[in-house]
């Protein structure tokens, strides 16, 4: 098979994984249910006017606005691919620190962090870290950047699936 096609192909896996791994622990961590910080409102209320689902609109306002599993996932896959495993136990924390700044009460970024970082670990024979990194830009474009009235409704229905939000 040729090597672009495998680097695609692994790139888009990890990136399913990368989705995966955010969307479930921000949900079970309450994302959807209500604003957790300063500026999730209103990107709410913002997603609703267009169309798209409140509580999705919360998820994603609160992503934007809180180091959440979303950025520890992201950090977590940077920081394995330039320092390995330890690179994402450093991640862990500085994610930690973060939420303990913006005082965020929930630990959805650490878990993300720690989570991706043994995910990494386990798949690394497969899987390369820079695929995880790039994966990870895919999954959070699907979110925050593809098209925010349909992201928000699929995320909807995931909080609805597992007891968060609507």
């Amino acid at each position: 098979m040729d090597e672009i096609v495998v680097s695609i192909l692994k790139m888009l896996v990890a990136g399913a994984i990368c989705w995966v791994n955010f969307v479930i622990i921000d949900t079970y961590f309450g994302l959807p249910e209500q604003p957790g910080v300063l500026g999730a409102k209103t990107i709410g209320e913002k997603v609703r006017d267009i169309g798209g689902n409140i509580h999705g609109g919360y998820f994603m306002g609160n992503i934007v606005c809180s180091p959440d599993a979303s950025a520890g996932t992201l950090l977590a896959s940077i920081m394995n691919y330039l320092m390995g495993v330890e690179g994402g136990l450093i991640t862990a924390l500085l994610v930690w620190i973060g939420n303990r700044l913006c005082a965020d009460p929930g630990y959805a970024g650490t878990i993300g962090a720690l989570a991706i970082t043994a995910i990494i670990f386990l798949l690394k024979p497969i899987i390369e870290p820079k695929y995880f990194v790039a994966g990870m830009v895919l999954a959070i474009f699907t979110i925050q950047g593809l098209d925010h009235k349909h992201a928000s409704l699929l995320l909807g229905k995931i909080a609805k699936k597992m007891n968060r939000g609507e």
